[in-house]
């Protein structure tokens, strides 16, 4: 069973099951809930709130729980549980600036561990992971719209995370891995300067679901003043975002430009507003990056 998984800052995506954020609550004692995960003797839930930025995820056992998150959601999404051990294939992949030096401390991180046993809404599961392949984030979304591309002279992927921003230039349908790299400037970023401005200048605390909320045009339940302060400091993101590529010689107004990512969803009105952008393509679906990464599994196993 190939299961693809795109561990964002912000979320967690798989291709067939709904997002959830990257954050988690751990204990000793049984939790209250449905969606609770019991793995060695201690229960998890998942979280709103996220677990702070980490460049290595690896680093503890957070992200693997998430991940075990993952696969029972991917799994009871597909109809495919069994009380039999479940042979896994992970696809997985890492912003490009980080994924030369850490792709392969990421893959083992997830390898090695012989079959797992864990417990999902009071149901048991035992997986074994038999191999884990990983890819450049970014390329892997383009991969999903190839054909719009395929025949563009030029086209730039632009996927906005959480923590990061990833570029990747395209001509002729081929990959320019000389311009492929990661902004460290993606929507967390944003959320931390709104809730430090309103916080100055209105004496508000706003959470980032909030932030999203007023972002998405939620009607009548944040007052003028807020969502106007709101709306200009993503505007101002997104016009420090696409100067910050013009200083790197990368521009936006000629070619196609393909918006992929949580943050590209979410900033699209900006996006459209900062007239920047020559030709936009919005890619819609939040798992772009996880789809790519089970179709270039595919690719590489066929070419074995």
């Amino acid at each position: 069973m190939l299961i693809s998984v795109d561990h964002g800052n912000k979320q967690i995506k798989t291709v067939h099951s709904k997002p959830f954020t990257s954050g988690l609550k751990e204990s000793d004692t049984p939790l209250f809930g449905e969606d609770i995960l019991r793995y060695q003797d201690k229960y998890y839930a998942l979280s709103d709130q996220r677990i702070p930025y980490r460049c290595d995820k690896t680093e503890d056992e957070r992200f693997f729980m998430l991940t075990l998150f993952a696969i029972a959601y991917e799994i009871e999404a597909r109809g495919c549980y069994t009380n039999e051990v479940m042979r896994i294939q992970m696809a997985i992949g890492l912003p490009p600036a980080h994924y030369g030096s850490l792709y392969k401390t990421f893959i083992q991180y997830f390898s090695d561990r012989g079959v797992v046993k864990f417990e999902f809404r009071k149901r048991p599961y035992t997986i074994h992971i038999e191999r884990v392949a990983c890819f450049p984030q970014a390329y892997a979304a383009a991969v999903t719209v190839y054909q719009s591309l395929s025949n563009c002279p030029k086209a730039m992927i632009l996927d906005i995370g959480g923590f990061t921003t990833d570029y990747l230039l395209m001509k002729n349908g081929g990959a320019d891995l000389s311009s492929c790299d990661s902004l460290e400037n993606g929507v967390i970023h944003l959320y931390n300067k709104i809730k430090s401005k309103v916080n100055a200048e209105i004496d508000m605390l706003l959470e980032e679901s909030d932030i999203d909320a007023i972002l998405k045009g939620a009607p009548g339940v944040y007052g003028p003043v807020v969502v106007k302060l709101v709306e200009q400091q993503a505007q101002i993101f997104i016009n420090d975002l696409f100067s910050t590529l013009r200083e790197r010689m990368l521009d936006l107004h000629s070619g196609k430009t393909v918006f992929v990512g949580g943050g590209a969803i979410l900033l699209r009105r900006q996006i459209e507003k900062s007239g920047k952008v020559g030709t936009a393509l919005f890619v819609e679906e939040i798992n772009a990056n996880a789809k790519g990464y089970e179709l270039l599994y595919q690719i590489e196993q066929a070419g074995r």
